[in-house]
């Protein structure tokens, strides 16, 4: 295995394991609290970019490998390294939270899987759709050698999660993550797996276009 694989494995596994974990162990999202929540998978990103982030840039979504591939950070090769690695950290982090929960005498029947009640398919994928723009976006800004500053770049990235996990708690439980989506989806089975289709493309189309308009408009692949 290489560096690259093993630690986006990692940061991802630190996502999943951390950001679900505390959805199911805080008692759902009224337990814990959308802030609770939110920043859960935000010091995660937190954590994992400043330290396994070393090695791979800590990318912990296919979402945001698809949109370095797009303006060229990643080669095919990379790309298909970091999303193999993301999607089996992840499914290792959720098959560990089953572990746990079995373990604790509680209820396997959610991992803080993603879904949507409030709005129908359309409204999921469109509010998807947006929010991996947005979160995407930022990265792609952040990063970029040209428009980036490297020193806050976590912080902004965290900040940004944070405040759309607040806006999207009750609409999609906010994915922006199709690894992340998946793996609790394919444990559970049933309508988690079923709508699980949305929490995969919809982010992929949503960082398509902020790979675009990040090098097309806001030109971050400019070097200096």
């Amino acid at each position: 295995m290489s560096k690259k694989f093993l630690a986006e494995l990692i940061s991802t596994f630190m996502l999943v394991f951390i950001g679900t974990g505390a959805v199911v162990f805080g008692n759902g999202v009224d337990g814990l609290g959308h802030l609770g929540i939110a920043f859960a998978f935000g010091l995660s990103i937190v954590a994992a970019a400043y330290s396994i982030g070393t090695v791979s840039g800590a990318h912990l979504k296919p979402a945001v490998s698809l949109a370095m591939f797009i303006n060229k950070r990643l080669n095919a090769q990379e790309f298909a390294t970091c999303v193999a690695a993301q999607v089996l950290g992840a499914i290792l982090a959720s098959a560990t939270l089953i572990l746990f929960l079995s373990n604790a005498g509680l209820s396997t029947a959610s991992l803080g899987e993603n879904g949507f009640s409030t709005v129908n398919a359309a409204g999921a994928f469109l509010f998807e759709t947006i929010a991996t723009f947005i979160f995407v976006l930022v990265i792609v800004t952040v990063t970029s050698a040209s428009k980036g500053n490297g020193k806050i770049a976590g912080l902004v990235i965290r900040l940004t999660l944070t405040l759309l996990i607040l806006l999207g708690l009750n609409i999609t439980g906010l994915s922006v993550n199709p690894a992340c989506s998946l793996a609790p989806a394919l444990f559970l089975g049933g309508e988690a797996l079923s709508q699980v289709w949305i929490f995969i493309l919809a982010p992929l189309v949503g960082a398509a276009f902020a790979a675009l308009v990040g090098q097309h408009l806001l030109e971050t692949q400019k070097v200096r």
